[in-house]
């Protein structure tokens, strides 16, 4: 018998959401993380008892803050609403775009999909705290000299995600640049260059 070749192993948006099994879990249930290693890898969260208000801590950007939150409040929310970090975007709010991203003690997460209370005495990096004074973080200096956005909107997401990967990953292969973006959607199809900038940020840091 002839032996039919075998197909080529490819990343993708389906793949990535038939791994975590499909749609946005709850944000009352569970918490959407992934890029550790490459997207994808989720890891779920406890169980929130559901009361009124409770204070939580937050270390954003450096800055270590003190607020009351509602149990039901989101992570984007208060980074949004409460602190007025509005890099991190709004947009599906179902934890399917990835333009709500942000780093987590190290891990990126979708931001919509976690309460407020889950991160509590965490260390949280929003966009708006990669750059320092007037010079940009590699990445994205990066995104702007490969012309990795074009309307701009998804961009601080995938600006965040390619951070955390390239934390964990300093000299990712293309392979590993298109899964740990696969959880980032650019409604305008702009990937090659994402890829690009993610590759070219990757050579900038390893050079120093």
């Amino acid at each position: 018998m002839d032996q039919q070749p075998k197909k080529k192993k490819t990343v993708s948006r389906r793949a990535f959401l038939q791994q975590i099994g499909g749609g946005a879990a709850g944000v009352s249930v569970a918490t959407r993380v992934f890029g550790a290693d490459k997207a994808g890898h989720f890891s779920a969260a406890a169980d929130v008892e559901l009361s009124a208000t409770r204070d939580i801590a937050l270390t954003v950007n450096g800055k270590r803050t003190r607020l009351e939150v509602a149990a039901d409040e989101t992570l984007l929310a208060v980074l949004r609403e409460r602190l007025s970090l509005t890099g991190t975007k709004r947009v599906c709010d179902r934890g399917e775009c990835g333009g709500c991203t942000v780093i987590l003690n190290g891990r990126a997460v979708y931001a919509c999909q976690m309460l407020a209370v889950q991160a509590d005495e965490a260390e949280i990096l929003t966009v708006e705290g990669l750059a320092k004074g007037e010079k940009l973080h590699p990445v994205q200096q990066a995104f702007i000299d490969h012309d990795g956005y074009q309307c701009g909107y998804c961009t601080p997401g995938f600006i965040m995600a390619a951070v955390a990967l390239l934390g964990k990953n300093p000299q990712p292969s293309p392979d590993e640049i298109r899964a740990g973006m696969s959880g980032n959607l650019c409604r305008c199809g702009n990937y090659q260059k994402i890829f690009s900038a993610v590759a070219g940020a990757a050579e900038a840091m390893n050079r120093g």
